[in-house]
């Protein structure tokens, strides 16, 4: 079995398991995640399903053409998907966060793994590893600020706030993608 079949199984029994906690405290079920569409309120100038503005970096335009597909795939924009790498690594596959993320999207060594990516520096395996990451951040979450505060702090914070952290750099960082 493949890291990344592995992986889809464990996020769908944890899906699993969140579904039973919230029966067995009465609580309805969790809705499904709104689409992608309802959920993104796009910036001035930057139009759900549009192109980069032209503002955004000519590094970071250049992996559109792989972000594209991948993006379709997971139902997610690929104007959403280049703000991240744009916020993430300004377009350098190469990057390397102090924290020890890595590539494109920063990816935590041991999400990378978790993610089937062999290869963090490999921009198509970064941004896909990225791409379902923040998909099942989402499904998990439901609420697209969420699941960007989940992908910028862990979703360990996030729960713990119960909601977006109160760290700046949090909130700097979902305004940066959100505009």
């Amino acid at each position: 079995m493949r890291i990344s079949d592995a992986f889809q199984k464990t996020l769908e029994r944890v899906q699993t398991i969140e579904a039973r906690l919230q029966s067995l405290r009465g609580e309805p079920p969790a809705s499904p995640p709104q689409p992608f569409e309802s959920a993104f309120v796009a910036p001035v100038g930057f139009p759900v399903g549009g192109t980069p503005p032209p503002g955004m970096q000519i590094r970071v335009r250049q992996w559109e053409p792989i972000v594209a597909p991948i993006a379709a795939r997971y139902n997610l924009d690929t104007a959403l998907v280049l703000r991240i790498i744009e916020a993430e690594s300004g377009g350098d596959p190469r990057a390397v966060s102090p924290k020890g993320a890595l590539g494109l999207m920063q990816l935590m060594p041991e999400t990378a793994r978790a993610l089937g990516v062999s290869d963090p520096f490999d921009p198509v395996q970064n941004i896909e590893g990225g791409v379902r990451y923040l998909s099942h951040l989402l499904q998990r979450f439901g609420d697209l600020r969420l699941a960007l505060a989940a992908y910028n702090a862990g979703s360990g914070r996030v729960l713990q706030y119960g909601g977006v952290p109160p760290f700046p750099e949090t909130q700097r960082y979902i305004e940066r993608i959100l505009g």
